[in-house]
């Protein structure tokens, strides 16, 4: 098990990294991605997977006929911008890896086996996380999907067809829907409670809620040097103005937001700037908590336009409900992975693939111990000795979902 972890660990880790920084510039219809697509269809062939892409450009590598009623594990291989090495390709690495274990016990699944890579997980270049779980549920249109653009002005429809995909059939795939009988995806853990309970993995008990906001602030481009301070519409006071408040909106909510990506134009150090463009993050423990936030966000930064001058568009790009995933298969799944013991069942601010599934079939996740606790940045990791104890925990939670047995 250990040989051909460390194995395809080796050969996905130079793919799309950023040798200045040492994170990952994974970003969906890149060059980058179709390295990491190609390294996951030999890798599937490798071990007679049978590898298919279905309408909305994700991967799936079978072990078995194609449903109905399968078990699938995986999760992603994109990244945001010099992310780190474990969000996503863990789990993918892990699929394989379990794959591997099951064979080498001589086991055979009785249910079809799959394991699966999503598109655009991270919405780290067109903006909308877990887009390809998304399309496939039907919890965003195509149209909309075709139009996400990206920095420069791409449309998500032109960059799939760049890359040699059919954005006209993008799309809800309840075919394919049917075939799920069971999703299981393994993530490194996006935090540190692992580390706290001393175990090396974890299952989840839900997601919180959360979702992103843009916000546009609209002003006068105008000189830097000339013009007087009564006569500016500077959009850059009220967008600071509104980092400030969302730190306070998310202090009193319990919550986390988070202001991490800002466009300004005409981007000069002599210019006053006519526009801000600017993405809110925001996740809480319920709903309710997480709509007043944003609600108190909204107020403050057009209290602030409006006192500098300044006009607001503001709109919701994207918005994942609690999930609760189910109790009778998190027990079991917790069951397996736990050592002696049922895992610790989790709580998490992050958004996965697992989550948007989860509203359309039985689905669970497994969590391996980040002794950094960092995500989203070069310095995120995971030992080895947990990383095959993942592998493990994800081997024997497959072996008895898939009934699996000797021939």
């Amino acid at each position: 098990m250990s040989d051909t972890f460390d194995a395809m660990w080796a050969g996905l880790a130079p793919l799309g990294r950023n040798r200045a920084t040492g994170g990952y510039r994974r970003y969906s219809w890149t060059p980058a991605d179709a390295d990491v697509r190609a390294w996951f269809t030999a890798e599937a062939v490798a071990r007679d997977l049978a590898v298919e892409t279905d309408r909305n450009g994700n991967l799936w590598a079978w072990w078995g006929d194609p449903g109905p009623d399968a078990v699938v594990t995986g999760s992603h291989l994109d990244s945001v911008p010099d992310g780190g090495a474990f969000d996503g390709p863990l789990g993918v690495v892990s699929a394989l890896a379990a794959v591997d274990e099951l064979d080498r016990r001589g086991l055979r699944p009785v249910r079809p086996l799959a394991v699966t890579v999503f598109v655009e997980e991270e919405g780290a270049r067109f903006g909308m996380p877990c887009l390809g779980s998304r399309l496939l549920t039907g919890a965003v249109t195509p149209e909309r999907a075709r139009g996400l653009a990206d920095a420069d002005g791409v449309t998500w429809g032109r960059a799939m067809a760049d890359a040699g995909f059919d954005p006209q059939r993008i799309g809800a795939d309840p075919e394919r829907l049917a075939r799920v009988g069971v999703f299981v995806e393994l993530h490194v853990e996006q935090g540190r409670a692992l580390v706290h309970r001393g175990a090396p993995v974890g299952v989840a008990d839900r997601v919180w809620p959360h979702g992103r906001w843009r916000l546009d602030f609209s002003g006068q481009a105008d000189h830097a040097g000339t013009t007087r301070l009564a006569d500016r519409n500077d959009p850059m006071l009220p967008f600071a103005e509104t980092v400030l408040a969302v730190r306070r909106a998310a202090a009193e909510h319990d919550a986390v937001a988070t202001v991490g990506k800002a466009h300004v134009a005409p981007n000069g150090t002599n210019a006053i700037p006519s526009r801000v463009r600017a993405w809110l993050d925001a996740r809480a423990p319920d709903e309710a908590a997480l709509r007043s936030l944003v609600g108190g966000v909204d107020i403050a930064a057009r209290l602030a336009a409006a006192e500098h001058g300044v006009t607001l568009a503001s709109y919701q790009e994207s918005f994942t409900p609690v999930v609760d995933f189910p109790g009778a298969l998190r027990d079991r799944v917790a069951a397996l992975a736990g050592a002696g013991a049922p895992a610790p069942a989790l709580a998490t601010g992050a958004g996965h693939d697992a989550g948007i599934l989860a509203a359309a079939v039985p689905t669970a996740m497994l969590f391996v111990r980040n002794p950094t606790g960092i995500s989203h940045a070069p310095e995120e990791h995971v030992d080895l000795a947990d990383r095959h104890a993942g592998v493990a925990a994800l081997a024997d939670t497959l072996a008895d979902l898939t009934g699996a047995e000797r021939p």
